[in-house]
This record gives C-alpha cells, sequence and structure tokens, in this order.
C-alpha cells in the first residue's frame, strides 16, 4: 500500500472466549449461556487489525504462548497484512486468553490472564527499533509490562513519532512516565481508576481530564461509549458526539476507536475530523458480535461515514 501510514503496536494478544448469557450466575451456582464464541483479540491486536482495516500498513511487536492459541494467533495476523516479524513465541509459556461474558444489552465484562505478554520486554522493543524507526504512530496498552510501555515511549520521543497510550486495563503506573504521549485515552471507568474522580457526566469527565493533565499530559481523550468521548488539552475541553446505534456486542469498541484514530491522524486529519470519524468507527464494531471480526473495512466505514457525517467536519 504505497502512501499508507505506517503504524507499530507494541502490545498484547490474546484469545478471546466469549460467552453470551442473560443473567450472571450467583456464587457456588451453575447457569447454561446462550452461545459460545471464540476469537482473536488482546486490546494491541485488536488496535492492530483496526489500523490495518483502515488501510495502514501495520507492524506488531508481541509475545504469544507455545501452546494451541500461540501460532494460530501469528497465523491470524497475517491474514489481515499485519508484519509478525516481531511477534514471538515463548517456550512453556500459554498465550493470553480473555474470558468475556457478554449482556443481551451489549455490555460486556472481562477477565484478561496475560500469559506470554507478561514477556514482552524492553528488550523486544529494541530489537525491533529499526522498523519501528520508520513508523508514523505507536500505539500501546496496560496489557504488557509498564516497564515495556515507558521504553517504547522513550523511544516514540526520541524519534519524534506520534504516540497514543490507552491505559487498559488500569493499574498502578507512573503517570509521568507516560506524560510524553501525545494522546492519553482512557475509558471512564480506568479515568476513575487512575484519578479517584467520577467520570458520569460530561462535567466530570472535563475535571477528570484536567486531574491528568495537570500530570503534564498533552492531551486526554476520554471514551465514554454511548456518550461520546471528551477531548482535553491546555486550551480546554471538547466532546465528542457519539453516533447511535444498536448495540449488540461492545466488546473491543475501544480497541476500535483507538486503532482508527491513529490511522485518522497519521493520514494529516484535524484533530476533531480523526476524532469524530474514531468514535462512528466504534459504534460501527458493536453492530456485531465479536472483536476483530466486528471492525468494518475502509471502504464500508466510508459508505457509512457519507451517510451519517451530515454536520461533521468532512
Amino acid at each position: 500500500m504505497p502512501g499508507s501510514p505506517r503504524i507499530a503496536v507494541v502490545g498484547s494478544a490474546v484469545t478471546d472466549l466469549v460467552t453470551f448469557t442473560d443473567v450472571f450466575p450467583r456464587p457456588g451456582e451453575t447457569l447454561f449461556g446462550k452461545s459460545f464464541d471464540l476469537g482473536f483479540g488482546g486490546k494491541g491486536a485488536n488496535q492492530a487489525v483496526a489500523s490495518r482495516l483502515c488501510g495502514a500498513e501495520v507492524l506488531m511487536v508481541a509475545k504469544v504462548g507455545d501452546d494451541l492459541f500461540g501460532q494460530a494467533t501469528i497465523n491470524n495476523f497475517a491474514s489481515f497484512g499485519i508484519d509478525t516479524t516481531h511477534v514471538h513465541i515463548v517456550e512453556g509459556a500459554p498465550t493470553g486468553v480473555a474470558p468475556i461474558f457478554v449482556e443481551p444489552n451489549g455490555q460486556n465484562r472481562i477477565i484478561v490472564v496475560k500469559g506470554a505478554n507478561d514477556c514482552l520486554k524492553p528488550a523486544d522493543v529494541d530489537a525491533a527499533a529499526v522498523e519501528l524507526a520508520r513508523v508514523d504512530a505507536i500505539i500501546m496498552q496496560f496489557e504488557i509490562p509498564l516497564e515495556t510501555i515507558y521504553h517504547a515511549l522513550r523511544f516514540a520521543r526520541a524519534h519524534n513519532i506520534l504516540c497514543i497510550v490507552n491505559p487498559a486495563p488500569a493499574v498502578p503506573a507512573n503517570l509521568a512516565n507516560l506524560a510524553g504521549a501525545d494522546y492519553f485515552i482512557p475509558n471512564e471507568t480506568e479515568a476513575e481508576q487512575l484519578t479517584g474522580l467520577p467520570v458520569r457526566t460530561e462535567a466530570e469527565a472535563a475535571t477528570c481530564a484536567a486531574a491528568l493533565l495537570s500530570k503534564g499530559f498533552r492531551r486526554v481523550v476520554i471514551t465514554m461509549g454511548a456518550r461520546g468521548s471528551l477531548l482535553a488539552d491546555a486550551t480546554g475541553h471538547t466532546p465528542v458526539p457519539p453516533f447511535p446505534v444498536s448495540a449488540t456486542d461492545t466488546t473491543g469498541a475501544g480497541d476500535a476507536f483507538i486503532g482508527s484514530l491513529a490511522v485518522f491522524l497519521a493520514e494529516g486529519m484535524s484533530e476533531q475530523r480523526a476524532l469524530a470519524r474514531a468514535s462512528l468507527y466504534a459504534a460501527l464494531s458493536t453492530t456485531r458480535i465479536g472483536t476483530q471480526k466486528s471492525f468494518p473495512q475502509r471502504a464500508d466505514f466510508e459508505t457509512e461515514w457519507a451517510r451519517r457525517s451530515i454536520g461533521q467536519s468532512r
């Protein structure tokens, strides 16, 4: 794809085990679920696939286990045309897994077992340095060791590469070591956990974002699901309206937002236009079951954008 943006994801690869159920069991109770779906996921892998489907050349830096999910994960990346040169199998480690439980309204609950993802180290970033130095944007999440995130962020800053950090799932971190990110993008739950402040309304989101900006971040985007998102920087805050859809499964919507946003920004779109388009891309992903397989192709997205974007910055 000559002229396509080049995106690198330093992050996680996980096998999703998705159960659809009407109710959740009480302690000691066994219930029958409605259906089950197995797919490829992990926040890093999902963001890589979203970027690829939006038209970018994508490099994945990750670790998988030497079990039946490991090589299958690498094959899945390759099926999308994602560069797997720096996706390595760790002997004796399991591939990460994520049991996901989905309610009838599309809301989900997730438990991540990181497995081989915990083996992704700063040395792996250094091993990919030649390829990383040529990308337009680097994306990271919190399903890999924090030391690796800090190291990759320093690399991005040293090479003047756009860097997006998604603190998901939220864990205690040295925010000063993350403040060099161009975009810090938590969802409302993660923002609350990182700051101790509620994010139930736009005003509360703005206050929470301001608290993160006070830690040295350049731009903070708090995603709030069906309520849209909020961008905050030194000049103030701006809401990003949602695109209403009939959600079936919200799993991976945040990853769809971040992976597509990286591409739109790398293509040179204005910040507001890129955020609006990412908002629609994420919304469309919730209308189908699964994570990566729910992400729309770029052509399909553009058709929907043309239909829905009246009044948006085109």
